[in-house]
């Protein structure tokens, strides 16, 4: 963090610094009087906060757009600056021939709204590429998603892409997954979800696993996805172990839609930190 000085302090601390500007005979708080050159002076640091590092990753993740793509709309708080990127390059002309497939409902909202053309997966079974948010990515490019609820339907498009763009800031990064603590969704159906929950506590009891309804609004009614279904979410207290072996256990769960897990499905990762954009593609 940054260190700011009163214009008085921030001379004499020049002063103090900067000895050869002072005469023998004149003192340091005399110096300060005076003042060092304006170009001596810094302008203060700039403090990005995590929405700025989310739009800067988004909008280096739009730069692998081209023109007559069809691409995949994530999502979220990050890939909705990507949508709104896309809009804007389309309405100054610099993109055309563009159809989007939204994950969700509220992204299709968005695009539509932002004059994107919109199609789906029936209409075209391949996509160029599609761009995203996660919640958290692991050292092998393996994320979680799904906590703004929309797992589904991102991983049934994101998984006929030809190229996954991730976007995130520094933050989103974990050594494994369910490192961060936070939920690992899965989407369940409605039907005997607490049969459903105890079963999911029974696979991970060595991870000191917990399993919660994810509920909304003061009557804390149960969350529904845009599917019609319910989401049980995974706190993990240790890493899992193996991701695909977890994966497979939870999809033989026969009430079990989906989780949150997109392994080996991410392409290229791009993280907007305080030091820079980190672009990283997977090794092949």
């Amino acid at each position: 963090m940054g260190v700011f000085l009163s214009s008085g302090e921030e001379e004499l601390a020049m002063a103090i610094a900067c000895p050869h500007f002072i005469s023998s005979e004149q003192t340091a708080m005399e110096a300060a009087r005076v003042g060092p050159p304006p170009s001596v002076q810094s302008p203060p640091p700039v403090t990005l906060t995590q929405e700025d590092l989310k739009k800067i990753a988004a909008y280096k993740a739009v730069e692998f757009v081209r023109s007559g793509m069809v691409i995949g709309l994530g999502t979220g708080s990050t890939a909705k600056h990507a949508v709104d990127r896309i809009g804007e390059l389309l309405r100054l002309g610099e993109l055309h021939d563009i159809v989007g497939i939204p994950t969700s409902k509220k992204t299709h909202e968005q695009a539509l709204s932002l004059g994107i053309p919109l199609s789906d997966l029936d209409s075209h079974p391949t996509l160029h590429l599609a761009i995203d948010g996660a919640d958290e990515v692991d050292p092998h490019l393996n994320l979680v998603k799904g906590r703004g609820g929309s797992l589904l339907r991102e991983k049934m498009i994101e998984a006929a892409c030809e190229k996954f763009i991730v976007i995130v800031d520094e933050s989103k990064r974990v050594k494994h997954l369910g490192g961060s603590g936070l939920a690992m969704p899965v989407e369940i159906v409605p039907f005997c979800w607490k049969n459903t929950a105890k079963r999911l506590l029974q696979l991970f009891n060595d991870s000191g696993c917990d399993a919660k309804l994810r509920t909304c609004g003061e009557k804390a009614e149960p969350f529904v996805t845009d599917n019609g279904n319910y989401i049980i979410d995974l706190f993990f207290e240790k890493d899992i172990g193996d991701l695909q072996a977890a994966s497979d256990a939870i999809l033989r769960i026969p009430s079990v839609v989906e989780h949150g897990m997109f392994l080996d499905m991410a392409t290229t990762l791009i993280v907007a930190g305080k030091k820079g954009v980190e672009v990283i593609n997977k090794e092949v």
